[in-house]
C-alpha cells in the first residue's frame, strides 16, 4: 500500500508517495457498510457487539464512515474491503478515538483515520487500552494523535506498512500529543512505516520495555514545532535499526533525533542496539544536533550509522 524508500541514495524521502486513491462517499444502494460472516450492519458498534466474546472479522466498505466503536471483549479484525478506501472521519467514542480497544486482541488492516479531535487534546484514530494489536496498511492523518495506548506490560503493539502524517500537538496548555504514544506496553514493533509532517510532539514515543523499530522513514522536513523522532522516555531495550531520519527546520526541540530515558529509568536500557540507520539535517536547518541523547547511563550498543554533517553520534545527558 505504501512505497517505502530504497536503501540508497540518502535523501529521496520527499519522493515517497501514498498509493491511496481518494475514497468516494458510500453508494446509496442500501448496502450495509459493515459485514460480519455475511451479515450486514449499519453501525460499527452493532458489528462489534455481534462478535461479542468470540473471534471474528468486520469487513468495512469503502467510503467515509462518521462512526466509531468500543471493543470490550473478544478478538476482532477490522479490515477494509479495499485497502486505503475505508475512511473513519472525525467521530470518536468516549472522547478518545474512532476505535477504543480493550478486548482480548485486535487487528486493523487497510483503514484510514483522520480528523480526530477531543477536548483533552488526545483525539486518536485508535485508543488501545489492553491486549495485543496489529496494525497494517493503514493511514493516520490530520488528527491530534494516531495511536495512543494505556499500559499492558504483557501485550504487544505491532505496526507495519502504515503512514502517520500531520499528527501531534503541544498547545492549549495541555500535555503534548504525538504521532504514536504508547504507555507501559511489553513490546512495540514498528516496521516499514512512514512518519511525516508532524504538527507537534514526538513522532514515536513509547514507554515499552522492549522496542523493535526497523526499516522505517522519519521525514521531518515539513514538520511544525516537532520534537524527537523517537523518544524512549522510560528507557528500553531491543533495537532501532535500518531507519531513515531527516530532521526539519521547524522544531520545538532540535537537540537530538533519538532520546533514551529522558524522563526516568523505569526500564533497563543496557544493550539497546542502534545501528544501520541514516540521519541528516534538512538544508534549511542551521544548527548541530545529536543522533542519540542518553539519560540512562547504561551502555548502549550503538553501531555504525550513517550521519550527515553537524550530527554528533552520541551524547550523555
Amino acid at each position: 500500500m505504501i512505497q517505502m524508500l530504497a536503501r540508497r541514495p540518502m535523501l529521496p524521502l520527499l519522493a515517497l508517495p501514498l498509493l491511496f486513491a481518494p475514497a468516494p462517499l458510500p453508494a446509496q444502494t442500501g448496502g450495509a457498510p459493515y459485514a460480519v460472516d455475511g451479515r450486514g450492519f449499519t453501525r460499527l458498534q452493532d458489528a462489534v457487539d455481534a462478535i461479542g466474546g468470540g473471534e471474528g472479522t468486520i469487513r468495512i466498505a469503502s467510503g467515509y464512515h462518521r462512526d466509531c466503536a468500543i471493543q470490550t471483549e473478544g478478538r476482532i479484525a477490522f479490515v477494509a474491503a479495499e485497502p486505503g478506501r475505508a475512511i473513519f472521519d472525525g467521530v470518536v467514542c468516549e472522547s478518545k478515538a474512532a476505535l477504543v480497544l480493550r478486548g482480548a486482541g485486535a487487528k486493523v488492516d487497510g483503514i484510514v483515520f483522520q480528523n480526530m479531535r477531543v477536548p483533552d487534546g488526545n483525539g486518536a484514530g485508535i485508543r488501545l487500552e489492553k491486549s495485543d494489536l496489529a496494525v497494517a496498511n493503514s493511514l493516520f492523518r490530520g488528527s491530534e494523535e494516531g495511536i495512543l495506548t494505556a499500559d499492558d506490560p504483557a501485550a504487544t503493539l505491532t505496526i507495519d506498512r502504515s503512514t502517520f502524517s500531520r499528527l501531534g500537538r503541544c498547545d492549549r496548555g495541555l500535555s503534548c500529543a504525538h504521532s504514536v504514544y504508547t504507555g507501559d506496553y511489553g513490546r512495540v514493533v514498528v516496521t516499514h512505516t512512514r512518519f511525516e509532517k508532524g504538527s507537534g510532539g514526538h513522532y514515536l514515543k513509547t514507554r515499552a520495555a522492549v522496542v523493535d523499530v526497523s526499516d522505517n522513514s522519519f521525514d521531518d522536513t515539513q514538520g511544525k514545532a516537532t520534537n524527537y523522532m523517537i523518544d524512549l522516555p522510560a528507557g528500553s531495550t531491543g533495537r532501532i535499526v535500518n531507519n531513515l531520519f531527516v530532521q526539519g527546520a521547524d522544531k520545538e526541540n532540535h537537540s537530538a533525533f533519538i532520546a533514551v530515558a529522558a524522563e526516568g529509568r523505569d526500564n533497563p536500557s543496557r544493550g539497546l542496539a542502534i545501528a544501520g540507520n541514516r540521519a541528516s539535517l534538512s538544508p534549511e536547518a542551521s544548527w548541530p544536533s545529536v543522533f542519540v541523547a542518553d539519560w540512562s547511563g547504561e551502555p548502549l550498543a550503538i553501531g555504525a550509522n550513517e550521519l550527515g554533517p553537524r550530527i554528533t553520534k552520541f551524547e550523555k545527558r
